[in-house]
């Protein structure tokens, strides 16, 4: 018989937020599968164009795998973003987008 998973708590807000730009912040969990994320834009950031192999499902929106997207914040916004599979280019540290440096592929 197989070994059942165990279940382990998390806690986002133990989590330490991860100053990406000076007007993009963000922490996150991940799963074997998925990612729980937490992002904060201050009025006038920018998210470049991108794509990931994650679907990725926002507060309000659905962006399918692999189509291109950005956002601005036209006022501080909070952004709850859930993804799956899970974001492993965010836990390498291979987001250079979100950074503010160049790469299309985050």
């Amino acid at each position: 018989m197989p070994n059942k998973p165990t279940a382990r708590l998390h806690r986002l807000d133990d989590t330490p937020r991860e100053k990406m730009t000076e007007r993009v912040e963000r922490r996150f969990l991940s799963g074997e599968r998925c990612t729980l994320a937490q992002v904060w834009l201050t009025r006038g950031a920018v998210v470049p164009s991108h794509t990931h192999d994650s679907e990725q499902i926002s507060y309000v929106l659905v962006i399918p795998s692999r189509v291109a997207h950005a956002a601005e914040a036209l006022e501080d916004t909070y952004d709850l973003d859930f993804f799956a599979p899970r974001r492993d280019d965010w836990i390498s540290g291979d987001d250079a987008y979100l950074r503010g440096k160049t790469s299309a592929r985050g």
